[in-house]
C-alpha cells in the first residue's frame, strides 16, 4: 500500500511540475530604454525582453509610445525574435516622461500587456503623431476579434515551434495514468506475496 501511495505521489508531482511552465504567462525581464531610466538622446528603437518565447501574432502584438501631454509617437510594426520584441521608433520631441505600452501573445497563448516609462532629459527634433489617451494606446480585441486571436494563437504556436497547452495536459494525464497502473501492479504484487 505504501508503494502505491508513493507511486501516486510521484505521478502527481510530475503532473504539477510538467503543467507549471505551460500555465505561466510571459514576464518582462529587461527593456531598452530600461524602466524609469533617464535618457539624454531619443532611442531609435524600443526593445522588450521576456522570460519566455513570444509568439509572432500581428493581430495581438502591439507596442505604442506616448509622451508628454498624451502625445502619440510613431512606432513601426513590432519584430518578434524568440524572447525579444523590437520596435523602431521615430525621433522623440520634448523632454519629459514617455510611456511604452505593450501587448504580446504569451508562450502559453494568452495575450499579456503592461506599461513602463522612461524620461527623456533633453528635447529632441521629433514631432508627435497626435494627442491620445495612454489607455487607448494598446487596443484589446473583443467579440469576434477575440475568437480570431485565439484561433491565430493556436495556429501560430504550431508554426513557431511553441508547444500548445493541450500537449502539456495530455502528457501529464498519460504520466498520471502510468503512475496509477504501476502503483496498482506493485500493490497487487505485494498482496500476492503476503
Amino acid at each position: 500500500m505504501r508503494r502505491a501511495l508513493g507511486a501516486l505521489l510521484v505521478a502527481g508531482l510530475a503532473l504539477v511540475l510538467s503543467a507549471g511552465p505551460a500555465l505561466a504567462h510571459n514576464v518582462l525581464v529587461d527593456s531598452s530604454p530600461k524602466k524609469n531610466a533617464q535618457v539624454e538622446v531619443s532611442p531609435t528603437e524600443l526593445k522588450l525582453v521576456f522570460d519566455q518565447q513570444v509568439q509572432a501574432a500581428d493581430l495581438v502584438n502591439t507596442v505604442t509610445l506616448t509622451g508628454p501631454g498624451d502625445t502619440r509617437w510613431a512606432t513601426e510594426k513590432p519584430k518578434v525574435e524568440n524572447t525579444t520584441v523590437t520596435v523602431p521608433v521615430a525621433p522623440l520631441g520634448p523632454a519629459g516622461e514617455y510611456t511604452i505600452a505593450f501587448r504580446i501573445l504569451s508562450a502559453d497563448g494568452h495575450p499579456v500587456g503592461d506599461k513602463l516609462s522612461f524620461r527623456l532629459t533633453k528635447d529632441g527634433p521629433g514631432t508627435p503623431l497626435s494627442n491620445s489617451k495612454p489607455d487607448s494606446a494598446a487596443p484589446k480585441p473583443s467579440g469576434s476579434e477575440a475568437a480570431t486571436v485565439t484561433a491565430v494563437a493556436g495556429r501560430q504556436a504550431d508554426a513557431n515551434g511553441g508547444i500548445p497547452v493541450w500537449v502539456w495536459f495530455a502528457g501529464a494525464a498519460v504520466l498520471l495514468g502510468v503512475g496509477v497502473v504501476v502503483a496498482l501492479r506493485f500493490s497487487r504484487g505485494a498482496t500476492a506475496r503476503d
